[in-house]
Formats: structure tokens, C-alpha cells, sequence
């Protein structure tokens, strides 16, 4: 059963990581050159592929006990995002994910900037653009095959797996030539939140010693009870009033304080956010943007060292907490807790982490829908 449903989370993450990252290419592709496009793919795909090849088997010489707690700690705060984010749009509160509105606006940026040649690439920008967009988007789908394929010792297969997803893309967006927006991805984002948080909450307290009353079945009843607790929620969120846009359109991510200035305005790929379309402090972008007739450009100015690595850490501390440390924090805390219990004799600690889930999943919404 673990097998099936690692399978089908590695495949549904990759598929709508794929279908982002493809918008992206093919706004490159038609509005400037494509073999510029197709080689920044091919170099975006190089990097993730290294980043599995070298982390999976370093991540398995690591003792299995800590690596539940370490992939599941990751997973639960990873998969939280994506649940906080998909249950904001089902309700109302949260622009829902647009392909065709994102290509639109990828197309006019991608024809209005400047061509240039570099390192033997006829078009940079082309390059650039096709590149980011692969490197972000698969950056999550690379995270989910190295700690689940480690998890379960089928790194192979979960690396298949993402790869058939991608093939499956590619084939799509080349009969379709234009944005896949047919494809599910707000539902299947949906999905794949409640499959990385129940995979979160079942090796993160396995990993802090508790033991699963029906072992692994006990997945069997921690995913359909997230589901059933996120719809909920949806329900409640519904009543309150929202003022979402019915259409997303991409922007980076600048959850992160300080993160708004590592991208450059107007050359910024539409996967650049943790989860892209769903900049969580869109309105610094919109703000930009409609400004930008109205206030003389500045000449571009040199990055130091100290504020490059400071975007770098920022970028990762947006791509691994999110938007809300507290649940990072609150996760943590759960395993202790489970850890403390376990170890001394106590029995039945295997509710601990599944129960501060469960509880900071609404916490962490109601602060969101305050803020929006």
C-alpha cells in the first residue's frame, strides 16, 4: 500500500510541477527562440537529475529511525503549505491556479525584453527564463523522490516515476502547443497536500518511536480523515466573506521578508514561488507593476556577496518553512513530545504529531484569511 500511494504522490506532484514549468517553456519558446528554450530545459533537468543522483544515496546512510523524523518533519511542514494553499482557493480566499492567464503574461514579458547573446546561447533571456522555470518548479519534485524513494528504499522506482510524469507533459504540450490548462492542478495540488502531510505525520511519529496501532495500514485512515478535516474547512471558509481574483497569475514567492529583490522585475519565471501562482504577499509585485509607468528605472545595481547569500538563505527558508514558522516550530515540538513519551514506557504517544496537525492547520488559516 505504501508503495502505491508513494507512487501516486511522487506522480501527481511531478505532473503539476511539470505542467508549470512547460507554460514557462513554451512562453519562452514561441515569443523568442526555441532552441535557446530547449537548451535552458535541457540544463534545468542536468541539475535536478545531479541533485538526485548525489543526495539519494547520501540521505540513505543516514540511520532510518533519524530519517523518518528528518523526511517526515520536512513533509508535514511541506505538505501544510500545500493544504493551507489549496484549502484558500477551494474556499475562496485564494486566486485559483490559471495556465492560460500565467502563459499571457510570461508571452508579453518574454517579448518585451531585450535579446542578448552569451556562452554560445543566441537568446539569454530564452535560456534564462526556460531554465528557472525548470529548476524551481522541479526542485519540490526532487525533494519528494529523494526522501520518499529513500523512505521506502524505491528511490529507482520514484525517480521513474517523475521522469513518466514529465514525458507525459512534454508529449501533451507538444500536440497541444500552448498551456495545459485543461489539467486538474488545483484539485490535484489539493490531493498531493493531504498524500505529503499524512506521509508526514506517519514516519515523523514513527521515526519519534510510536507505533501505528495497524501499522501501515493506519495511513488508510490518516489521509481520508486530513481529507475530511480539510473540506470541512473549506465549508467554514466559504461563509466568510473573500476578495480572490478568479484567476492566479505568477509571481515569486516573498513570503520570506527581504526576498522580493532576489528575482529582477520582468524576468522572473512563473515557477519561481514554492507553490508558483501563489505568491502568499502578491501585492509588493502588483505594486511594482503598476508603478513601473510612472517611476524612472534605476540602473541596475551590483549584488554583494553578503546579500546574494542572504537571498540564498532566504529562498530555501521560503521553500522549507513557508509562510508560517509557527507550524514549523509546532511540528518539531510534536515529535519531541512523541519522542519524550515514547522513551519513557508510555503508550499510545502515536497521537501526538497527527493531533498539533490537525489543530495548526486552522490556526495557521485563520492568521492567513486576517491578513488577506
Amino acid at each position: 500500500m505504501n508503495t502505491t500511494a508513494l507512487l501516486l504522490s511522487v506522480f501527481l506532484a511531478c505532473l503539476v510541477e511539470a505542467v508549470e514549468a512547460a507554460t514557462i517553456v513554451l512562453a519562452a519558446g514561441t515569443a523568442r527562440d526555441w532552441r535557446s528554450a530547449l537548451s535552458g530545459v535541457g540544463a534545468g533537468l542536468v541539475v535536478l537529475a545531479a541533485v538526485v543522483i548525489v543526495f539519494g544515496p547520501a540521505i540513505a546512510l543516514i540511520p532510518l529511525d533519524i530519517l523518518r523524523i528528518f523526511v517526515g518533519g520536512l513533509l508535514l511542514v511541506f505538505g501544510l503549505q500545500w493544504m493551507r494553499k489549496a484549502i484558500l482557493r477551494a474556499s475562496g480566499h485564494k486566486a485559483l491556479h490559471d495556465e492560460d492567464e500565467i502563459y499571457r503574461r510570461e508571452l508579453a514579458s518574454a517579448q518585451s525584453a531585450s535579446g542578448e547573446s552569451r556562452f554560445g546561447v543566441s537568446d539569454w533571456y530564452a535560456f534564462t527564463l526556460s531554465f528557472k522555470g525548470v529548476l524551481l518548479e522541479g526542485l519540490e519534485v526532487a525533494f519528494i523522490v529523494v526522501t520518499f524513494g529513500n523512505i521506502q528504499g524505491q528511490l529507482g522506482l520514484a525517480a521513474w516515476t517523475a521522469a513518466a510524469a514529465v514525458v507525459l507533459v512534454a508529449v501533451a504540450a507538444i500536440i497541444v502547443r500552448g498551456p495545459l490548462s485543461r489539467v486538474p492542478e488545483n484539485t490535484m495540488k489539493f490531493i498531493v497536500g493531504i498524500m505529503l502531510t499524512g506521509f508526514g505525520i506517519f514516519w515523523g511519529a514513527e521515526g519519534a518511536g510510536a507505533v501505528w496501532p495497524v501499522a501501515d495500514l493506519s495511513l488508510l485512515v490518516i489521509i481520508p480523515a486530513l481529507a475530511v478535516i480539510a473540506l470541512a474547512i473549506v465549508l467554514v471558509l466559504r461563509r466568510r466573506p473573500s476578495e480572490a481574483t478568479p484567476a492566479a497569475v505568477s509571481a515569486p514567492s516573498q513570503s520570506a521578508p527581504g526576498f522580493s529583490g532576489a528575482i529582477p522585475d520582468g524576468g522572473s519565471p512563473a515557477g519561481a514561488s514554492l507553490d508558483s501562482g501563489d505568491a502568499e504577499t502578491g501585492a509588493a509585485t502588483r505594486t511594482r507593476t503598476a508603478t513601473a509607468g510612472t517611476t524612472p528605472p534605476k540602473a541596475p545595481r551590483k549584488t554583494s556577496v553578503i546579500e546574494s547569500l542572504k537571498r540564498f538563505g532566504l529562498f530555501w527558508y521560503d521553500f522549507i518553512i513557508g509562510d508560517d514558522w509557527r507550524v514549523a516550530l509546532a511540528v518539531a515540538a510534536s515529535f519531541a513530545v512523541t519522542a519524550a513519551l515514547s522513551s519513557s514506557g508510555v503508550g499510545g504517544s502515536w497521537w501526538v504529531v497527527p493531533a498539533v496537525a490537525v489543530l495548526t492547520l486552522p490556526m495557521a488559516l485563520s492568521r492567513l484569511v486576517r491578513k488577506s
